[in-house]
């Protein structure tokens, strides 16, 4: 199964410092490496981007920046076989947050994708 983990957070004013940094790649390659880890990236502040909505059968284009406590910073993307995996490897890059940024706030939503197998007709 497939999981979209979107993480978001807020900068305690600092960048992230290089020791975090290097602890992120390290764990990408052990992921990677164990065959868990499909992709993952940055994603730019919300001033770049845009939100489509549909309300009352109206359809909306809005453009950033979104009024958000906290901002999507990035995502990866899991292969793996249970949600609890996922979640794991979630906490793991959490917890390097914690432990190596100083005031770093955030939160980590991890989301199953849908996959052929959820479509399948029962037989």
């Amino acid at each position: 199964m497939r999981y979209l983990v979107l993480l978001k957070g807020t900068a305690p004013g600092t960048p992230p410092p290089p020791e975090l940094m290097a602890a992120i790649m390290k764990l990408g390659e052990d992921a990677t490496a164990a065959g868990a880890l499909l992709d993952t990236a940055g994603l730019a502040p919300s001033v770049d981007s845009a939100r489509v909505t549909v309300t009352g059968g109206a359809l909306d284009v809005i453009d950033g920046p979104f009024a958000e406590t906290k901002e999507m910073i990035s995502y990866a993307l899991y292969q793996v076989r249970t949600k609890a995996e996922a979640t794991e490897w979630t906490t793991r890059f959490m917890k390097l947050h914690r432990d190596l940024w100083p005031g770093w706030e955030g939160d980590a939503e991890v989301h199953r994708v849908f996959g052929p197998e959820d479509f399948s007709p029962a037989g």
